[in-house]
């Protein structure tokens, strides 16, 4: 795991907290309407079948839920892990995650019921207004005001991924998909610092990376620019730098501009 060189933004905690929610109420929605023809269909993600997803991502919410209940961790006022690690700290637990996964949709044939529960405990056990308290999560120890944030990753890219495997129109709440690309544009320009490449993600972010001669002015030589689920899409993995470029979904100028070496973030 590549050290953080650079601290992350800031983001309200509270808000955060809200967009998790609308999120995850929106794949509730979602999820209501699906047939078991659809639940039993593949979701695109190795051997999980659309059941197996819809499971998994009530996972973003329990996690935390179960932190909370918990005493915060021991062992200093610092977290082991800071918001711009978590992206590339992912990948060992992807094992586990998919287990876990197939268990949970095993044990909870009610979905419905599955996702009310969820909400109604992280509603109760996560505060509005504690973000710097410690909580325990796979990766170690974290703020938990960053760990809000890691759901919005969470919840927005398997949205995606619901999307496309059953044909549903769920979208993304405004502010889960704007902390979602934020903190991935924000890893890229952490694990490629730099300042010779503008990356430009409208209406939400916009950062500078990879080293070489560091633009002050006027139009940038370097530029690299796409929508937020382009952009999510590319970062986790989901859609190839040379497919997005082919398909028109990536604009990039100057010689420094290919990205394709650093994607994706996550594994």
């Amino acid at each position: 795991m590549p050290p953080a060189r650079k601290r992350s933004r800031a983001y309200d905690f509270s808000r955060t907290r809200s967009a998790v929610l609308a999120q995850f109420d929106r794949v509730r929605e979602g999820v209501a309407a699906l047939t078991e023809d659809q639940l039993a269909a593949p979701s695109g993600l190795g051997e999980w079948t659309v059941r197996d997803l819809v499971a998994h991502m009530t996972s973003a919410l329990e996690r935390v839920s179960r932190a909370m209940e918990q005493p915060a961790p021991s062992g200093g006022p610092k977290p082991e892990i800071a918001l711009l690690e978590w992206p590339f700290s992912t990948a060992g637990s992807a094992r586990g995650i998919a287990d876990d996964a197939r268990e949970l949709a095993e044990a909870h044939p009610d979905l419905d019921a599955l996702y009310a529960e969820t909400a109604a405990r992280f509603a109760e056990s996560v505060p509005t207004d504690d973000g710097d308290r410690l909580v325990a999560t796979r990766a170690g120890t974290m703020r938990l005001g960053d760990f809000l944030v890691t759901r919005t990753v969470e919840l927005v890219v398997h949205t995606d991924d619901l999307d496309r495997a059953a044909g549903l129109s769920i979208g993304h709440d405004r502010q889960a998909l704007a902390a979602c690309t934020r903190l991935l544009a924000d890893a890229l320009a952490d694990r490629a610092p730099g300042g010779s490449v503008e990356v430009r993600v409208p209406p939400f972010a916009v950062v500078q990376c990879i080293g070489g001669p560091k633009h002050t002015r006027g139009t940038p030589p370097n530029v690299v620019e796409t929508d937020p689920l382009t952009w999510v899409r590319l970062a986790t993995g989901r859609t190839r730098w040379a497919e997005a470029l082919d398909a028109a979904r990536v604009s990039a100028s100057g010689e420094r501009a290919d990205l394709a070496p650093l994607l994706p973030l996550m594994g």
